[in-house]
């Protein structure tokens, strides 16, 4: 993304996400799908292709509902994701072997609203912690919406 497009350092090692702490990395993406919701900054970007009119407040306003509904339960969702690899990656024992879906019973005990079914295997889906390199990192995503 934009710490790939706008590094000037030539050292692959510390470029791009490679320099950036991990409290940061997510930070500029949170940022870009923000901002364009701000009407200053639509009103900016937009307009009707052939008027050039501005979008009408109330529809914003409907678009921004939209956008905003349910977010507590995509909130919960990114939680229960970082707490999940947090756990995952802080409690580890090799003698004892991952308990993954065991860990994250226990997590969604805690955050879930929705219960998941009992046969569900999610965890052997979430690429980004197993084989994406955040592994005890996906809590950036959340906390780059909070900066954001």
């Amino acid at each position: 993304g934009l710490h790939h497009m706008l590094t000037r350092i030539e050292t692959a090692g510390v470029s791009g996400i490679s320099g950036v702490p991990w409290d940061a990395v997510e930070l500029p993406s949170q940022f870009m799908e923000n901002w364009c919701w701000e009407p200053e900054a639509l009103a900016f970007i937009s307009g009707h292709y052939e008027t050039g009119e501005p979008l009408p407040k109330e529809l914003l306003d409907k678009m921004l509902a939209a956008k905003n509904y349910q977010a507590a339960l995509f909130i919960l969702r990114q939680l229960e994701f970082g707490l999940f690899d947090f756990r995952l990656h802080a409690e580890f024992r090799p003698d004892q072997g991952a308990k993954i879906l065991e860990t994250l019973a226990e997590i969604k005990k805690l955050v879930a609203v929705v219960p998941s079914p009992s046969w569900g295997r999610f965890p052997h889906a979430f690429s980004h912690i197993f084989a994406g390199g955040y592994a005890a990192g996906y809590y950036s995503y959340l906390w780059a919406d909070v900066l954001a």
